[in-house]
């Protein structure tokens, strides 16, 4: 017995399934009045046109009208078909029916070097 007496003594149980940890009423049942009323909606501001389909780290750009469009096309094409990530052809099947057509030559794509400054 005293070698059971001598492990018990070395272990401390604490049980807190006994009785109300909570000394103070749930503050939740009380109607303390507040200065302003958030939840209701009332104050909440207009719904406004979102700009989701704008990067963050561009936004500080002026955009022209025509990317403006495009992108609204874009956003729209996205929440309609469900596509989040459309894929390259589904984009050219967006511009195609903003009106866009191949009519002219192919360029030099932009932030690429030139021919000649590859060559010095």
């Amino acid at each position: 017995m005293s070698s059971q007496s001598s492990l018990s003594s070395d272990f401390v149980v604490t049980d807190r399934r006994s009785g109300e940890r909570r000394q103070q009423d749930d503050r939740r049942k009380h109607s303390i009045p507040v200065a302003l009323e958030r939840r209701s909606g009332k104050d909440r501001r207009e719904k406004g046109e979102r700009r989701r389909q704008v990067d963050p780290t561009t936004c500080e750009k002026d955009y022209s009208d025509e990317e403006i469009i495009f992108m609204k096309a874009m956003d729209q094409y996205k929440r309609s078909n469900r596509r989040p990530f459309p894929t390259w052809s589904e984009v050219l099947e967006v511009l195609h029916s903003l009106g866009y057509r191949k009519i002219a030559e192919a360029t030099e794509l932009p932030g690429l070097p030139a021919v000649s400054d590859a060559q010095e």
